[in-house]
């Protein structure tokens, strides 16, 4: 009877439903992240081995590295945490529950807790934990595992979410993914007002501030580290990077990998919990540093594994997992793995057991496609390869894992294909014998026992051999011009260097900061009207409700427009946004600073600017003056207010989704209309 691993394997490539959404999710992702990938201003091989040496360096000195960030973290006013296994961090996170009285806790999405299986743990407590990303919760409600680290929902079509979301949150039946994500979005509002506490990955740890780095294109991943009271950080111990312009880095590699952007719409950087003047902002943060095996598999051959920065690129690359889907990939017991695809092939085994999960190095045909999508350029099919020889652990060598037949048949290869008479005999017996098995068909099917037939065709060997083909061409090739004798080199060569195309290597800097913003964050679905400031106020009035005629404004914006705009304009159209309210239509606030290479606004926690203001309401206006622009990401990364604020959120266009089937939706738990008003000079 086949394993419950093939079983799934049947079950995938049976079902055409899991296959046309698979396909679809591929081919966009690869397309997107090849797109994504044109518009950096450095080679990507330099840039890919430079964040290569970054994780290295990090994971070489992890201990030193994890300390400085401890202390940094403490300074700015975090709890940490400690756990050595998965036990532990549930541990810790039911006594913050209870000491909380939490009964209700909104979770953005995070593997380490699918790692550790928080939901469950935190069910039987009896506390209700909702996922907020659309993604996640489609799959919790519907009570299955995420199938991709990225995009949790890939293996459904939207006609599967209709269903669902007609059964159990009793809309009617519709298949436009606007409106089953605006229920969504209904739903889980009330989960973040509500929740007492939120629960949050970690993108990345920066170990020389002690800040945490939370990236989300919905919004989710801002409300659960804003609006409840408690936030807790779960973060795998490796997650870390040296330096802010390390983040810089890692912030334009991740993006394209992951959903083929530039960068994620928030970018959320947490440096403290709220300050006491401020009106937003969790109260309590808490930081739980997960080893869980990391430990060890630091000190093992698939060290290399822990470079991984979760981006998914490895998985849409690899022609198994875009068969199978994340669901298949099963422990010998059928027990599912939360990290699929062939980085999850890896760190399953050290993380999870070899002899559990060991067989799933066997889930790729090494073609290498993963580690050319890497953007840290981890050498999978190495990793893999050591995992089929039970290289897994410095204290003992695991027995290879091959299936028998498979054994007995590469010692039978190996010896036929030591012998040149023997092989040469083979080659023509293959070539006979497919001829009579399928004489029309260029394909061998292969018996499901093999274990390879789940899944293979085996091509008809060729009826010449190479070394025939070669006989019959050789006098025809031209030896003697090949080389150049003098200079050793090939002469009839163009120099590769030149084949490069290098037109975004070193691209001449914008001279107008100004336009390229304009033009990035237009591109990402903002809206930017170029102004003098005498204009302002009939550009802000053409967005007014023409009965209401009511702008609201955070304190910020209130006293920017009193020195732009006047009292008097004030008292007529504005009114000041002084707690929180979910239920504005629109709030205008003020930003820090602005990025033209990427579109982006730098908007900083502060008492007269609540980071609520540019979350909750469906229009976000801004002021921006055309002095706070700076050229690249890695300059608004250093911006000093940073470092000073309690949390600081990068903003690249209206909140966003492509959750179900891959269609883009604009609007989801945060704005849906983001409105730039850039101040220019009169030059």
């Amino acid at each position: 009877m086949p394993t419950p691993f093939y079983q799934k394997i049947d079950q995938a490539l049976s079902d055409s439903n899991l296959q046309a959404a698979l396909d679809a999710n591929a081919e966009r992702r690869i397309n997107a992240r090849v797109t994504a990938f044109t518009s950096l201003t450095e080679d990507l091989s330099i840039l890919r081995q430079r964040a290569h040496n970054v994780r290295l360096n990090t994971i070489e000195h992890l201990d030193y590295y994890l300390a400085t960030f401890r202390k940094k973290a403490l300074e700015n006013g975090f709890i940490i945490h400690h756990a050595t296994n998965g036990d532990e961090a549930i541990r810790i996170i039911l006594e913050i529950a209870r000491e909380n009285q939490a009964q209700l806790i909104a979770k953005s999405k995070s593997m380490v807790s699918e790692e550790i299986e928080l939901n469950k743990a935190l069910e039987n407590a009896g506390i209700k934990v909702v996922e907020t990303d659309l993604g996640e919760y489609i799959v919790q409600i519907r009570g299955e595992a995420p199938a991709h680290i990225i995009t949790p929902a890939v293996h459904l079509r939207r006609a599967d979410v209709a269903k669902t979301f007609h059964e159990l949150l009793g809309i009617p039946y519709t298949e436009d993914v606007a409106d089953l994500t605006k229920a969504a979005r209904q739903v889980l509002r009330q989960v973040f007002l509500d929740a007492d506490i939120g629960i949050s990955g970690v993108n990345f740890g920066v170990a020389e501030s002690g800040l945490i780095c939370v990236l989300t294109n919905e919004g989710n991943g801002r409300m659960v580290t804003t609006l409840p009271k408690v936030h807790i950080a779960l973060m795998g111990i490796e997650r870390l990077v040296p330096t802010m312009e390390d983040l810089s880095l890692m912030l334009s590699l991740l993006p394209r990998s992951a959903t083929g952007q530039k960068i994620t719409v928030y970018t959320s950087l947490i440096r403290a919990p709220r300050q006491s003047t401020e009106i937003d902002g969790s109260l309590e943060r808490h930081i739980i540093l997960i080893d869980n095996g990391r430990s060890a598999m630091r000190q093992s051959p698939l060290s290399e594994a822990l470079l991984c920065i979760r981006c998914g690129a490895c998985l849409n690359a690899c022609p198994v997992f875009r068969e199978i889907g994340g669901h298949a990939y099963v422990s010998r017991n059928g027990v599912h793995t939360p990290y699929p695809g062939p980085i999850g092939s890896v760190v399953s085994t050290p993380l999870f057991g070899y002899h559990e999960f060991g067989h799933l190095a066997r889930a790729s045909s090494l073609c290498g496609a993963c580690r050319e999508a890497c953007p840290v350029d981890i050498n999978l099919p190495d990793l893999l390869l050591r995992i089929r020889a039970g290289k897994v652990s410095n204290e003992k060598a695991e027995k290879p894992n091959p299936p028998e037949i498979l054994k007995w048949g590469l010692k039978g290869f190996a010896f036929v294909a030591s012998h040149a008479h023997l092989f040469n005999l083979a080659q023509k017996g293959m070539r006979l014998l497919t001829s009579m098995i399928s004489p029309n068909s260029q394909w061998l099917r292969i018996p499901a026992w093999t274990g390879w037939g789940y899944g293979k065709d085996f091509p008809r060997p060729a009826t010449q051999t190479f070394q025939d083909i070669w006989k019959k061409q050789s006098p025809q090739i031209n030896h003697t011009a090949s080389i150049n004798p003098t200079t050793k080199t090939i002469s009839h060569l163009d120099d590769p260097s030149e084949k490069l195309d290098n037109k975004n290597a070193h691209p001449t800097p914008p001279a107008d900061l100004i336009h390229q913003f304009s033009r990035e964050l237009t591109a990402l679905g903002g809206v930017v009207h170029i102004c003098q400031p005498e204009a302002l106020a009939s550009e802000i009035e053409s967005y007014l409700d023409p009965e209401l005629n009511i702008l609201y404004l955070s304190q910020q914006a209130h006293q920017e427009l009193r020195s732009l705009l006047g009292e008097v304009w004030l008292e007529k159209h504005a009114r000041q946004y002084t707690k929180i309210n979910p239920d504005l239509p629109s709030i205008m606030t003020t930003a820090v600073a602005a990025c033209a290479e990427t579109g982006s606004l730098l908007i900083c926690s502060h008492p007269e600017s609540p980071l609520t203001a540019s979350l909750l309401p469906a229009t976000h206006f801004v002021i921006l003056h055309q002095d706070q622009i700076v050229p690249t990401l890695s300059d608004l990364l250093h911006h000093p207010r940073i470092q000073e604020a309690s949390s600081s959120v990068l903003i690249s266009g209206p909140s966003r989704t492509a959750d179900i089937e891959m269609t883009l939706t604009i609007g989801v738990h945060g704005p849906a209309q983001l409105v730039v008003f850039l101040l220019v000079n009169n030059q």
